[in-house]
């Protein structure tokens, strides 16, 4: 493949198509993306002359056609579980569709990712990601099909899945289809080798399964998990728990995921494990382990959440509002901003002098309450006497904060060494504004298991009073001139 041959992405705003839209961009490919709502495609994505974004849908034949002219390959990473009803219909319409706008156009290359498993009694959900492989190859273009299990990595509807479990239930009933077999892979592993397909050498349509090293029960993937994240877990095993009322119980705990989740739960009583290695003689990946792929997955996290800039974000979680208080992720997150008639240098000198004045804090009587309540669960509390002064550089202690990272004149973020089920942060961020300048505080915490939720809820009447002072303080002293 040529580097100016066109590539068309479908499902650039899911999970694994938003991924790969990264390592395509890096690669310098000339990228066209089909999506249905532009505006899900990430705020900070940058058009120019190799990026192209089409608004459709596959459901409308003249869609696909219009998308597919000029394409030299083309992904296929969609499926519509996530809209409810008869979506082996609707996957395989958009399938089809896809398919005859591929031949139609000359595409001399499909790269679809389906799912592991085989023999009779598939699930709704594997029959239909195979059927759509079956449709796919029968187009007559030649169709690479990559067939994987549970993916690992933080925004994975089946690791979260795992995740919500093993971080909200300190004891769980644990039925039978936990002992069921997979082969999970990590989303790194995933990219690598939908990136590799646009190149490598085939003479045919051919399927590939993919996954990591080792074959390890649900069971088993969930005390992984619990171990990566120092979790003390007790799994009570029971024969009677069918996974339908797995799917509903499940709804309980991950309420936003939970018409997919199902879909999933469903299709545990099916190993989707590898019954061939083809892939790892064609392509040079070896991919890597579960428990390595979980500390990169948790470590990945981290970053994406430092990259956030919650003033451009925040429009696309609650559209006309100028704060939140929502879980984002694994996170919760308290968001808020205010305005203040001053330029952005002179309301970033105002966020300095707060955060480098340790006795501010010790002057605030909800700020005082949560520094009591810290040093009565063995933490450090407000280190009132502690120098005071812009903070200058990364690791500088200010109150119960260590500097995390600076942005001159646009962002500061703060680290909280208070002894807390979990970790915090405390976010601001410098924007101009037409009536001066907008000064936004997150505040950030990812609670560890059930005892963070419950830190998190109940402390919430001194936290929602503690964000609200400290905002209007800063924006109070950006006004005044930063004094």
């Amino acid at each position: 493949m040529r580097a100016d041959d066109l590539v068309l992405l479908t499902g650039a705003t899911g999970y694994v198509g938003s991924r790969l839209l990264g390592v395509l961009r890096q690669s310098g490919r000339r990228l066209r993306l089909l999506v249905r709502t532009p505006a899900a495609l990430a705020p900070n994505l940058e058009m120019g002359s190799r990026l192209e974004v089409v608004t459709g849908d596959l459901l409308d034949p003249r869609s696909a056609q219009q998308a597919m002219t000029g394409v030299h390959s083309a992904y296929y990473l969609v499926h519509t579980m996530d809209v409810g009803g008869e979506f082996e219909k609707r996957d395989r319409q958009s399938a089809a569709s896809f398919a005859a706008a591929a031949r139609t156009a000359g595409v001399e290359r499909i790269i679809y990712l389906g799912g592991l498993g085989s023999g009779p009694g598939l699930s709704r959900h594997l029959e239909s990601r195979q059927e759509v492989g079956r449709i796919l190859r029968e187009s007559g273009v030649t169709t690479v099909e990559f067939r994987a299990s549970v993916i690992i990595g933080a925004g994975s509807v089946s690791f979260e899945m795992i995740r919500a479990l093993v971080e909200g239930l300190p004891a769980m009933v644990v039925p039978r289809w936990v002992t069921t077999l997979t082969q999970p892979i990590a989303i790194e592993d995933v990219v690598a080798y939908l990136l590799a397909a646009l190149d490598m050498d085939i003479a045919g349509s051919a399927i590939y399964e993919i996954g990591g090293p080792r074959r390890i029960s649900y069971l088993d993937l969930m005390k992984a998990y619990a171990r990566q994240r120092g979790l003390r877990r007790v799994f009570l095993p029971v024969p009677v728990l069918t996974p339908w009322l797995s799917g509903l119980w499940l709804a309980l705990v991950t309420p936003l995921q939970a018409r997919v989740g199902r879909r999933l739960i469903e299709g545990v009583r099916n190993e989707t494990v590898l019954t061939d290695d083809t892939a790892l003689a064609v392509f040079p990946i070896r991919p890597r382990g579960v428990e390595e792929a979980m500390v990169q997955a948790l470590a990945e996290e981290d970053r994406e959440f430092a990259r956030i800039r919650w003033s451009r974000r925040l429009p696309l979680l609650r559209r006309g509002r100028d704060s939140i208080h929502q879980r984002v992720g694994s996170r919760l997150v308290d968001s808020r901003a205010a305005v203040a008639p001053v330029t952005p240098e002179q309301a970033f000198a105002a966020v300095r002098s707060i955060a480098g004045q340790p006795d501010w804090y010790c002057r605030s009587w909800p700020w005082l309450l949560r520094g009591y309540f810290d040093l009565a669960v063995g933490g450090p509390g407000l280190r009132c006497r502690a120098p005071a002064g812009p903070v200058a550089a990364m690791g500088d202690r200010v109150g119960p904060w260590r500097m995390d990272s600076l942005e001159p004149g646009s962002l500061l973020r703060l680290v909280a060494e208070m002894k807390l089920p979990g970790r915090a942060w405390l976010q601001f961020e410098i924007n101009a504004h037409e009536c001066g300048a907008q000064i936004r505080q997150t505040a950030i915490f990812e609670p560890l298991g059930i005892m963070g939720l419950v830190y998190w809820y109940a402390l919430l009447p001194v936290h929602q009073p503690v964000f609200r002072a400290l905002l209007r303080e800063i924006a109070a002293r950006a006004a005044a001139g930063g004094s």
